[in-house]
């Protein structure tokens, strides 16, 4: 079964609102089994919507649309699908009756422009919103179903969950996709896909691979469609384990996980703390930690040591170390590290420093140098980085690369991989 989505609105082209109704709704329908062929956006004009129309009709068994429903002159809507289904405009009592009611709540007098949201086509389903004023509304053709919906996104979501989403279910019982996603860090897409080269070639036909890259992180999307969910999930379980056997030290999680939050599960294992020493990232890798809910029970705090001086006084790094060696290195990375544990009292510190860009660089260091350091109980680790010329990107990637090193330390001196099973420490 396949689908089309058509978002509508001159905003979302002008780059002024981003399109987050399209991305939720296209997983939501793979998730129910709709294969979704293509997402097309259209401003607010008669012609451009019905030609949306008319194209996504001839390709899909399901027409999902959205935006422009609501009471102003520019939601025209629903008077093109008027034309397109060959219908006018009817008062509805019931969504009358819910206006009244959405305004009565808020204490609010209802207006002649908002009654005009109780006019729907004669002929179509009416689907009630009871969180707006704008009904979604449904149609049937040529066997097809087409369904419009208003564009604020928490209406869009409850008129899928409640009427678009079983109406799949009970249409289309058979059809299933899974997708399972793993997720790599510390290896570039290049070489990942050299490595697994061999399995590749060997994945069953019914599989499909995609590789997913973002700053510092690869994620491989494994696909599979059919009617037995068990089957289909125990044929995509052995191939996850095989694929997890050929790159033990860059896998990290599945899915939405977040690199942040499996770090934080392993040191809520071990009962292990953290802190954070950071000059280019700016408290960038602090800020991802905390995002993670419960992480007081391990995050200590952190020094943003932006400043030469910085580190001298609250991390105690040498003049002479800053220096001899420069700021990004890995004698003043790993002194960072080391004099954090020290001040925050913790079992393991995460230090950065490196040159974000534009400019800054030099032949020796150019921009995206970068040298990350953890220190533990024991020892101090560090390395370094090579990442581009982007300084957002560079940030970003630099975050990304500290908790990886944070993540591979825990594992390999505490023996604390939750993703590996029951593991031991030296």
């Amino acid at each position: 079964m396949t689908s089309e989505i058509i978002t509508i609105g001159d905003e979302l082209l002008i780059g002024q609102v981003i399109n987050t109704n399209a991305s939720w709704m296209a997983k939501s329908l793979n998730e129910n089994g709709a294969v979704v062929r293509q997402i097309t956006s259209v401003s607010d004009s008669a012609d451009e919507i019905v030609r949306a129309l008319r194209e996504a009709e001839e390709r899909a068994d399901v027409l999902l649309i959205t935006g422009g429903l609501g009471p102003t002159h520019d939601d025209i809507t629903k008077d093109i699908l008027c034309k397109y289904f060959q219908t006018e405009l009817v008062e509805d009592e019931k969504v009358l009756e819910n206006i009244h009611r959405f305004f009565q709540r808020k204490g609010l007098p209802l207006t002649e422009l908002n009654r005009k949201q109780a006019l729907v086509p004669k002929g179509s389903t009416v689907i009630e919103n009871p969180l707006g004023t704008a009904p979604g509304l449904a149609f049937h053709k040529n066997g097809k179903l087409f369904v419009a919906m208003p564009g604020v996104p928490y209406e869009m979501k409850h008129i899928m969950e409640n009427f678009v989403i079983p109406w799949l279910q009970d249409n289309y019982p058979g059809n299933i996709i899974l997708h399972k996603t793993v997720m790599t860090q510390g290896i570039g897409e290049s070489f990942l896909a050299a490595i697994i080269a061999d399995w590749v070639d060997e994945l069953p036909s019914e599989i499909k691979l995609a590789y997913l890259p973002s700053p510092g992180i690869v994620r491989l999307r494994l696909s599979i469609k059919g009617n037995d969910r068990n089957a289909m999930t125990s044929l995509l379980s052995g191939e996850i384990q095989k694929l997890r056997q050929l790159i033990p030290e860059y896998f990290w999680g599945f899915d939405d996980e977040k690199l942040e939050a499996v770090v934080g599960e392993i040191l809520k294992k071990l009962g292990r703390s953290v802190c954070t020493a950071e000059s280019c990232t700016g408290g960038y890798i602090a800020h991802r930690i905390t995002g993670v809910p419960g992480s007081s029970n391990y995050f200590k705090g952190s020094v943003v040591a932006y400043d030469n001086k910085v580190k001298e006084k609250l991390l105690k790094v040498p003049s002479y170390m800053l220096e001899r060696f420069g700021a990004v290195s890995r004698e003043v990375v790993e002194k960072m590290a080391e004099e954090a544990c020290n001040l925050m009292q913790t079992d393991y510190a995460v230090s950065v420093s490196g040159i974000a860009g534009p400019d800054g660089g030099t032949e020796e260091k150019p921009v995206g140098t970068v040298w990350i350091a953890v220190a533990g109980p024991e020892a101090v680790v560090s390395k370094k980085f090579l990442f581009g010329d982007e300084r957002e990107r560079n940030i970003v990637r630099a975050g990304t690369a500290a908790l990886g090193l944070l993540r591979s330390v825990l594992i390999q001196k505490e023996g604390a991989d939750p993703k590996a099973g029951p593991g031991s420490r030296d």
